[in-house]
């Protein structure tokens, strides 16, 4: 159920607005704040602009920031942890150290930290989430790649003078496929929910640049009097990071269910 909300959020932001044609950046006094209705299916917001459409082109932002930046952090988080299981001694305490030295500041206000020297923009956004999303799937990573590492088969790899690369790339990477998995799936919320909560404050996307952020942003002065114009960008916000949570769980249930019964 969770991967057919994604589905249809994706179709929503990058498939409807070829089919649904009123602009998301139009102004018209004349529609301020209308409440939704037939011709404005999510009403307008202050400037008379219609809801609907900026929630798409929004969404289109919002995720396309969440993809990459996961996928960046991911992969860097994988190759820093498979780093550190598999050499051990001077390179994994040097990544540790790297680590935690990361750790050491709350990861928002790091982000807070970075965003506020720098013009955002979607890549900056990118890549400041990116630099900040990477720690924990490294450490989850170092903690099965030492486990992998231990086990015969890899040692005697080792001794055989198997190349490196190929043993990473054969033997280490399908095991640690289902935790890079889940640890995508929380980056990408994660990254979605950083670049709403850095729009919301001002210091993320800015106008004339959509996000759901920036949205909910426009929203939070009128929400008295137009609850639209926060409450559908939130409630997509919501499933996105509730849909993305419930495929981790199920692919942690699943990866578990694969341990036990290897074991």
């Amino acid at each position: 159920m969770s991967a057919i909300i994604l589905v249809l959020i994706f179709l929503f932001c990058f498939i409807l607005p070829y089919l649904y044609t009123i602009s998301a950046y139009d102004l018209n006094p004349q529609k301020i704040l209308l409440s939704p209705s037939f011709e404005h299916i999510l009403g307008t917001d202050r400037l008379g602009r219609d809801v609907m459409a900026r929630v798409m082109i929004g969404g289109q932002i919002s995720l396309i920031i969440g993809i990459l930046s996961s996928i960046i952090a991911s992969f860097f988080g994988l190759m820093i942890g498979i780093s550190a299981g598999f050499f051990q001694k001077n390179v994994d305490k040097t990544i540790i150290v790297i680590i935690d030295l990361f750790l050491t500041f709350p990861t928002f206000f790091l982000l807070l930290a970075l965003i506020s020297y720098i013009s955002a923009s979607l890549w900056v956004l990118v890549i400041v989430i990116s630099i900040t999303g990477w720690m924990g799937m490294a450490r989850m990573i170092r903690s099965e790649s030492f486990a992998i590492s231990n086990a015969p088969f890899i040692k005697i790899l080792k001794l055989s003078h198997v190349s490196n690369r190929k043993i990473v790339f054969k033997y280490f990477a399908p095991l640690l496929a289902p935790i890079f998995f889940i640890s995508f799936t929380f980056g990408f919320s994660g990254a979605i929910l950083a670049e709403s909560g850095l729009s919301f404050l001002g210091i993320g996307i800015t106008p004339p640049q959509i996000s759901w952020g920036v949205i909910l942003s426009e929203g939070k002065e009128v929400i008295d009097i137009a609850w639209w114009l926060s409450f559908f960008p939130g409630f997509l916000i919501f499933l996105v990071t509730f849909s993305l949570i419930n495929i981790s769980d199920y692919l942690q249930a699943k990866s578990n269910e694969k341990d036990a019964f290897i074991a």
